[in-house]
C-alpha cells in the first residue's frame, strides 16, 4: 500500500513538473530590463527564446521575431534545444509512468512494470528535469554575467520569472524520478512469503485426524463390587 501511494504521489509530482515545464518554454518575461542607477524610466525591455519586446508607459508593447535561428547567439539555440528536449522527455515519462504503475491495469506483469519503471527514472524524468534546469541556468548565467560586468556597457537585464518557473518544474521532475527509484527498491527488497507443500493426504488419513482430534464426551462407566465377583 505504501508503495501504491509512493507511485501516485512521484507521477502527480512529474506530472506537475512537466506541465511547469511546457509553460515556461512560450513564456514572455525570460529576463526583463534592469532599473538599477535609473531615474526615470519610459519603457521596459524583456525578451524570451523566440522574441524580445519592449513595453512603453502606456503599455503598448512592440515585439520582434528572431530574424534568423542561425544567426542567434550560441546560448539561445542550446537553451531551445533543451527546453523542447525537456518537454518531449516530460510526455514520454508522463505516459510511462501512468502505464508502470502498479495501480494500472495496463503495461503487463510486474516484471515489464519493474522495466518501464527503470526507463522511467534513469532515462526520462531525470533527463527531462536536467534538461530544464541546464537551459534555465545557462540562460541565467548569461544574465548575470552581463549584469555584474563593467565592461558591459548594453541594455542589462535581470532574471524573468519563466527562470523560476522552470527551475520549479525541473525540480519536481527529478523529485518524482527519484521517489519512483526508492518505490522500486523498496518492492525489490520486500521479502516473498514461502509456501510448503506438505503433499495430498488420503480421504481415511484425514478422517482418522479428524476422529482423534474429537475429545471422547463418554461418561466414566462405575462398576460394582460384585461385577468383580
Amino acid at each position: 500500500m505504501a508503495s501504491t501511494s509512493a507511485e501516485i504521489i512521484a507521477f502527480l509530482l512529474s506530472l506537475s513538473g512537466w506541465v511547469l515545464v511546457s509553460s515556461t518554454l512560450p513564456t514572455d518575461y525570460w529576463k526583463v530590463s534592469s532599473i538599477d542607477g535609473t531615474v526615470i524610466t519610459t519603457a521596459t525591455f524583456w525578451a524570451n527564446l523566440w522574441k524580445t519586446c519592449v513595453t512603453d508607459s502606456t503599455g503598448v508593447s512592440n515585439c520582434k521575431d528572431f530574424p534568423s535561428m542561425l544567426a542567434l547567439d550560441g546560448y539561445i539555440q542550446a537553451c531551445r534545444g533543451l527546453m523542447i528536449s525537456a518537454v518531449c522527455l516530460g510526455f514520454f515519462g508522463a505516459v510511462f509512468g501512468l502505464v508502470g504503475m502498479k495501480c494500472t491495469k495496463v503495461g503487463g506483469s510486474d516484471q515489464t512494470k519493474a522495466k518501464i519503471f527503470i526507463c522511467l527514472k534513469l532515462f526520462v524524468l531525470h533527463f527531462s528535469g536536467l534538461c530544464s534546469m541546464t537551459s534555465c541556468s545557462l540562460y541565467a548565467n548569461k544574465i548575470t554575467s552581463e549584469f555584474f560586468d563593467p565592461t558591459f556597457i548594453a541594455q542589462k537585464y535581470e532574471l524573468g520569472a519563466a527562470l523560476f518557473i522552470g527551475w520549479a518544474g525541473a525540480s519536481l521532475c527529478i523529485i518524482g524520478g527519484s521517489i519512483f527509484c526508492f518505490s522500486i527498491a523498496e518492492n525489490s527488497n520486500t521479502p516473498r512469503m514461502g509456501y510448503a507443500y506438505n503433499g495430498a493426504t488420503s480421504v481415511m488419513s484425514s478422517r482418522t485426524k479428524v476422529h482423534n482430534t474429537i475429545p471422547d464426551k463418554t461418561p466414566p462407566k462405575h462398576f460394582d463390587k460384585n461385577a468383580y465377583v
